[in-house]
């Protein structure tokens, strides 16, 4: 999996931009709707297409932002579109068409592919996943069921018969701490910046940030000193992190701002654009907007400033 995306043969930026995903043409947008009509009529569905998703007779609503996102994201460009839209169109209507798994593995099957995500609240239905745990505003933790072909993000009923969500959740983060790591690479600089970043083709490499203490283990062979790290998550592939350990810390969290924003732009399964404190499980919010939305600014609190003056202090050269 690449750090930086780019793709070939595209339309440049100086052409008509599609409404709903501006990383698209016009043109590129009309044609990635068309294949996902014709990906449809295949399977002997007619859907009716719409910017953002389409519908079936039933009833049954399919959101385009995530396809449309990988599409743009692969190297290949558009001549791989019509495949890579078959094929997922083919794995959705599988998933909804094919027995519940709830229904079908036995309990220990499923509580051994019971992993936590770490997602966006933005959509979450409160009143389905009142379990579901705030993490930072704007993001919160699931549970989410493992499949060959699809993760099942599980509600309040479908947990309710698996036992407590406490033992359930114990059981997912030992699932979670046991993944491997699947790619991993080290930016740094001779000013002191210095970044960690893992991905994977795994759903829950972001999610990681929960056992962060065991990835940094896992990747570095040190421990998170008592100052915690920086950490980004901008989509469901990818984390990238700083272990705070001197004024080194400044120049990696102005680099994490504009990766985490990089990185979360017209990505699939995008889920923060911005840099967290991390310190013991929990997560501060360091990056946010301009007022005028066009950037970014960092935004500290008094604990971290007062954090970063002690750094400075003690390594009087680094700053």
């Amino acid at each position: 999996m690449r750090l930086f995306r780019r793709g070939p043969k595209r339309d440049g930026d100086d052409t008509p931009r599609d409404a709903e995903y501006a990383f698209f043409s016009v043109a590129e947008g009309s044609h990635f709707r068309g294949q996902v009509r014709e990906a449809f009529a295949e399977r002997g569905l007619e859907v009716t297409v719409y910017a953002d998703a389409v519908t079936d007779s039933a009833g049954r609503q399919f959101g385009l932002g995530n396809l449309a996102a990988v599409c743009h994201n692969d190297e290949r460009g558009p001549r791989v579109w019509p495949k890579v839209i078959r094929d997922h169109v083919g794995m959705v209507l599988r998933t909804m068409d094919a027995p519940s798994a709830l229904d079908t593995l036995p309990p220990e099957q499923i509580r051994s592919q019971l992993y936590p995500r770490v997602i966006g609240s933005e959509g979450l239905d409160r009143e389905t996943f009142r379990y579901a745990r705030p993490l930072a505003p704007g993001l919160s933790e699931v549970l989410a069921l493992d499949l060959p072909e699809s993760v099942m993000i599980l509600t309040d009923d479908a947990l309710a018969p698996l036992g407590d969500v406490p033992v359930l959740r114990e059981r997912a983060m030992a699932n979670l701490r046991d993944l491997p790591v699947e790619g991993h690479e080290t930016i740094k600089d001779a000013g002191g910046m210095r970044l960690e970043v893992v991905v994977g083709d795994s759903f829950y490499t972001a999610s990681r940030v929960l056992a962060l203490d065991t990835l940094v283990r896992q990747v570095t062979g040190q421990r998170i000193t008592p100052d915690g790290a920086l950490v980004a998550l901008p989509f469901r592939h990818q984390i990238a992190f700083h272990v705070i350990r001197d004024a080194g810390v400044i120049p990696s969290l102005n680099a994490l701002a504009a990766f985490a924003a990089s990185g979360y732009a017209d990505t699939p399964g995008a889920i923060t654009p911005y840099v967290y404190w991390w310190r013991a499980g929990s997560l501060t919010q360091l990056s946010d907007r301009d007022r005028d939305g066009d950037g970014l600014r960092i935004v500290v609190g008094e604990e971290f400033q007062d954090m970063l003056e002690r750094l400075v202090a003690r390594h009087p050269g680094d700053d």
